[in-house]
């Protein structure tokens, strides 16, 4: 394996994916699986794929992503993060075309935390009269 490739990070929620783009012919892995294998919903692909789409440059990377933590929705925003940070990285073109379509911001959105005396973040417990 070639030491000197860039690694980008992207997170998203509790999902941390780290990537790397090399040049080939589309082949996208992540966690040693193929796409299809690992995130088995078409709307997930959909996701990872839209800064490639986005730049055109669809067909002339190979991407290898380990992405852990959070789940598979977090996971494919995770990936989009990071494919659009090395985008960036790679053609300042780019930057522009992804930064207006919100690629590059991290979505800090996170779960709201239960609070006490309640039965969810916000929902209380059920009212019983008797």
């Amino acid at each position: 394996m070639n030491k000197n490739v860039d690694i980008f990070v992207g997170r998203r929620k509790r999902s941390v994916a780290r990537v790397r783009l090399l040049p080939g012919k589309g082949e996208i892995i992540v966690n040693d699986r193929k796409v299809d294998d690992y995130f088995g919903r078409k709307t997930y692909k959909m996701i990872i794929l839209q800064p490639m789409e986005l730049t055109g440059a669809i067909n002339n990377y190979d991407i290898y992503v380990n992405v852990r933590g959070g789940g598979l929705t977090g996971q494919a925003g995770a990936v989009r993060h990071g494919i659009s940070r090395a985008l960036a990285e790679g053609n300042p073109e780019n930057r522009a075309l992804l930064k207006e379509k919100g690629f590059l911001t991290r979505d800090s959105r996170k779960v709201e935390r239960k609070k006490p005396g309640m039965r969810g973040a916000r929902r209380g417990f059920q009212f019983s009269k008797r």
